[in-house]
């Protein structure tokens, strides 16, 4: 067996931003510009994603599945348009869940984060 790699750390939060497990890449709470606009937060999360992805040399082309979770639901579309233009048709499975967040900012600051499995192979 290979051996899990820990990286993006928190110990505050008790917390690490990317496993790595063999072949698999876990990345977790993307997040990005909370506080701000629902838009600006899609873009953010996923500019946290592809930063996160960097750490262990892969890209958004290799990721497998998403967890996307939103305070509003209905702003699935505005995702989904960025998932395509970033994703170049290459997309991963998903699901949306709608959620209350528990953060400092409540209905106000975090409203929308993503979570990734990646394929390393």
């Amino acid at each position: 067996m290979s051996n899990i790699i820990r990286k993006d750390v928190n110990q505050d939060w008790a917390h690490a931003g990317v496993i790595e497990a063999g072949n698999m890449v876990f990345v977790g709470y993307c997040v990005g510009n909370t506080g701000q606009s629902i838009e600006n937060q899609i873009e953010g999360a996923f500019d946290h994603l592809e930063e996160r992805l960097e750490l262990v040399g892969l890209t958004l082309e290799s990721v497998v599945q998403m967890d996307c979770l939103f305070r509003d639901i209905w702003h699935i579309p505005l995702m989904e348009e960025v998932i395509k233009e970033r994703f170049n048709g290459k997309y991963p499975v998903r699901k949306s869940i709608q959620t209350e967040f528990a953060h400092a900012g409540g209905p106000n600051g975090l409203l929308f984060q993503l979570d990734a499995i990646a394929f390393k192979g």
